[in-house]
This record gives C-alpha cells, sequence and structure tokens, in this order.
C-alpha cells in the first residue's frame, strides 16, 4: 500500500524515555481518502507512536477493503489498536464501548472484565505517542472531550440500554420526537424529527436515567474546563491536525476504482454469504446497525441478492448501479466529514476547543514537504511544550449566531436546525429549484388569468359592464 511504501523513508525513534510527561495526544481528522493513515503510520515509525483506529466500521471483522483497513504489513511497521476485533454479527458495540476501550489503552485505567477487555497496557506510560486517526467524528469527540452519557452497565456487550434504543428506532420519527418534546422539550427543539437515532437515544438517556438528555449536557459543559464542545478534555496536551484537499470528485472516483481492483467485490461476496444471505431470505436484513451499515455494503444489495438469479446484462446494470451510488455516498461523506471539523472545531471559541491545524494535501506530489514536515514539526513542538510556528486554522466566528434555530421552508418541507444550516439551505440546489418551480406556478397562474380575461366570454362581459355603466350615467344624467 501507499502509506506502506511512504512510511519505509523514515527512521524509527526509540521513544522518549526520561522526558517530562508533556507527550501530546496526536489526533488526525480529515475526509476520506486524504492519506490520514499514511501521516499517522509516518508519524508512529518516526516518533515512536502507536496508532488507534478511531473508525466505527473497522472495529469489526470482515470487510477489510471497503473499510479501508491497514494492511497487516503496515500493522507490523508500527502497532495499531481498535482494529478487527468485534465479531460482525454484533450489532450492539456502541461509542460509549469504544471510548472505554480507547480510553484505557491510551491513559493509566482499569477495564472490568468484558468481551472486549483491553489486552495491553497504557500508551503513555510506555513512553509512547498516542496517534488517534480515523474518520468517525463522534469517536473522536468521545477520545477529546467528556461528552457521552452512559445509560448501560460497563462491561456488557449486550444489555437494556442498546435494546431499548433499537427498540425506539423501529417506532416512527415524528411520534418519537412529539415524545421527546413532553420530556425534554429542549432537546426536541435542537433535533430534526427526521434524526430517529438522536431522537431515540435521547429517549433512551431519560427513560433509562430519569434525567433528561440536555440536563446531563448542561452539567458536563458546567463542569470546569467544559465549554460549548462538552465537558472538560480528556487529555490536558492534545494536538489536532486536520488535512484538507480541495473537493476533488476525481480523486474520490479513483478511490473506489482502486478498491475494486483491490478485490471488492470478491469480498463482497464472501462476507454476503457468510453473514447477510440468512437475513435476506428472511427479510430481516439491517443496513443501520453494525457492521451492515457500512459504506459501500448496502449499495451492493441488489446486485449480490440477485447474482446468478438473473440475465448476465441486468447483473452487470446493477453492478454498474451500486458502483455509482458508492461513488456518490462516498464523495456525500467527504463533505459531511469536513463539515464536522468546520462546525465542531474551527468556528466555536471556548476554553475547551484546541487549536487545529491544517495540513494541504491536495498535491500528493509535495507530501513530504506540505504534510509530513510540517506535521513533525508541530507536534515535536508539543513534546517540547513549546508553540508551533505554524498558524492554527480559524474561520470567521458570529456571537449572534444562533446554532439551533428552527427554521421551517415550506418550499422544501423541511426543517432546518441552525441558523447557518439555514443560510446554507436557501443557496443549495435542491431550495432553488423548488423556488424556480413555485415561481413558473405563480407565473403560468398569472398566464393563466390574463388568458382568461381576453376569452370572448370575458370580452362579452366587459363590453356588457361597459354598457350598464353607460346607461347608468345616462340614467343620473337624465335625471
Amino acid at each position: 500500500m501507499a502509506a506502506a511504501a511512504a512510511a519505509r523513508a523514515v527512521p524509527v525513534s526509540s521513544g522518549f524515555r526520561g522526558l517530562p510527561r508533556t507527550l501530546p495526544l496526536v489526533v488526525i481528522l480529515g475526509a476520506t481518502g486524504t492519506g490520514k493513515s499514511t501521516l499517522a503510520l509516518q508519524l508512529g515509525q518516526r516518533l515512536g507512536g502507536e496508532i488507534v483506529s478511531a473508525d466505527s466500521m473497522q472495529v469489526y471483522e470482515g470487510l477489510d477493503i471497503i473499510t479501508n483497513k491497514v494492511s497487516a504489513q503496515e500493522q507490523k511497521m508500527c502497532r495499531h489498536h481498535m482494529i478487527s476485533f468485534v465479531d460482525p454479527l454484533v450489532t450492539s458495540y456502541t461509542v460509549v464501548d469504544f471510548r472505554n476501550r480507547a480510553t484505557a489503552l491510551i491513559s493509566l485505567r482499569k477495564l472490568s472484565t468484558h468481551p472486549w477487555r483491553v489486552p495491553s497496557g497504557d500508551i503513555f506510560a510506555r513512553d509512547k505517542i498516542p496517534i488517534v486517526v480515523g474518520g468517525t467524528n463522534y469517536y473522536i469527540e468521545s477520545l477529546l472531550w467528556k461528552v457521552l452519557v452512559t445509560t448501560k452497565p460497563q462491561g456488557m456487550g449486550t444489555g437494556k440500554a442498546v435494546d431499548r434504543k433499537v427498540e425506539l428506532e423501529k417506532e416512527d420519527g415524528h411520534e418519537l420526537h412529539k415524545r421527546l418534546s413532553q420530556v425534554d422539550p429542549e432537546m426536541a427543539a435542537k433535533l430534526h424529527p427526521h434524526d430517529k437515532r438522536k431522537v431515540a437515544r435521547s429517549l433512551q438517556v431519560f427513560e433509562e436515567t430519569g434525567v433528561s438528555h440536555s440536563e446531563f449536557l448542561h452539567r458536563q459543559h458546567a463542569e470546569e474546563g467544559g465549554g460549548p464542545l462538552g465537558g472538560p478534555l480528556k487529555f490536558p496536551n492534545p494536538c489536532i491536525l486536520w488535512l484538507h484537499a480541495d473537493q476533488a470528485d476525481e480523486r474520490l472516483d479513483k478511490r473506489v476504482d482502486d478498491m475494486l481492483a483491490a478485490g471488492l467485490l470478491e469480498e463482497l461476496r464472501d462476507f454476503h454469504r457468510r453473514y447477510n444471505l440468512k437475513n435476506v431470505s428472511e427479510d430481516s436484513q439491517d443496513y443501520q446497525h453494525g457492521i451492515f451499515q457500512s459504506i459501500g455494503f448496502k449499495e451492493f444489495h441488489e446486485y449480490l441478492t440477485t447474482e446468478g438469479k438473473c440475465t448476465p446484462e441486468t447483473s452487470n446494470q446493477l453492478l454498474k448501479k451500486g458502483v455509482e451510488a458508492l461513488k456518490q455516498v462516498t464523495k456525500r461523506y467527504a463533505r459531511k466529514q469536513n463539515r464536522w471539523v468546520r462546525n465542531r472545531f474551527l468556528s466555536r471559541p471556548g476554553p475547551s476547543v484546541p487549536p487545529v491545524y491544517g495540513l494541504e494535501v491536495s498535491d500528493v506530489s509535495k507530501w513530504e514537504e506540505f504534510v509530513l514536515e510540517p506535521a513533525l514539526s508541530i507536534v515535536q513542538s508539543f513534546i517540547q511544550g513549546s508553540k508551533p510556528t505554524a498558524t492554527p486554522v480559524k474561520i470567521p466566528y458570529s456571537e449572534t449566531e444562533n446554532k439551533r434555530s428552527y427554521h421551517m421552508c415550506d418550499l422544501c418541507d423541511r426543517i432546518i436546525i441552525g441558523d447557518r444550516e439555514w443560510a446554507a439551505h436557501t443557496k443549495s440546489k435542491s431550495h432553488l429549484h423548488q423556488l424556480k418551480k413555485r415561481r413558473k406556478l405563480d407565473l403560468d397562474a398569472v398566464s393563466a388569468l390574463g388568458s382568461q380575461s381576453n376569452s370572448p366570454d370575458s370580452e362579452l362581459e366587459r363590453k356588457e359592464g361597459e354598457s350598464s355603466g353607460q346607461r347608468d350615467q345616462e340614467l343620473k344624467a337624465s335625471v
């Protein structure tokens, strides 16, 4: 892989034994396909670090290509954690489980015995730098801040909390939102009725703790060191690197093509036969939980379920449809990841918002100059306790901006939460299309009225009106 080839060129550090305990928690952010794994591997080798994957799909065994796991060779070059340790049939592994395990890996904490117990000790205690890398936003948030509400007993792989949330998600979204508005109106006002997962989660918190979700968040924010992003930072020296590039659709399309060349279709077929075929035959497949929600699996549902049962032409068309769907959802996911970085880090001031250092990765031919060398310099500054020469990324912030304001777009029949989101919606293609349609209908209606006023019947009515008016005037004159 490219990451392995790039990392071979950098020497391995012997660690930082004897230095004061100022080692940073390095976090590498970025959209899919920006080279996060490559940089993590290079930094790990050069600085004596260990990599902690923060990807909700990579925790599961299987689908190595579609979830873009590092190879076994790369894992030998630098120690990796949180990859391929959960059975793919488990659907109850949550961000709380991830937080507990990953936090214990990074810092000195003991975990109670449970199915996903940590096999090794504290990374910091071994004078290693933990390098968190991945694209699952809420997994990364759970390691940076105190943001989660634990509602199930720790150590339970399956339990009441997870089961209850799944049960709630089966109900009507608008009904769930109505119930939430009764017990937690503040949280209900922040959530879209269509966001069934978050609505169900907030209801679950209230049902199982007796305390509203919004109240839990208020308590976290009020803690010393808390701020707009949640409770206090969990680690005192976070070093956050953001790999960003121009949204190049060609680059993301090539990423999908490379997956296909690496054997993606055979991986999907094998996984479907082993884990999903029975569910499909029973019409009980679930693409909303566990590894089955992985981007790239459900997009090939029709192709996988009809292969061998239809003509080669039809099968080929379904394959092309799946490939195109995968490319489109990959681009949407990349945009979503970048929006999260901007909204979560760059536009929110506060004491618990660490600086973010941007690295431009659009030109891979200048990777060492624009990415690796600046990243090494920034991390080494954190290790030494000095301020990096690089300037953190910032975007303008409006004190008056309401991130939780409620807007209803009658044209699109959509609810929009937040001033910025509303401004973006009013400029979106979908909204402008609906606006154009509405204006055309209005013009057509006006035109129809005009045509109606020029019809023979209307002309007769006009003449009769004029004659009637003339007779009235004549009558008044005679009087």
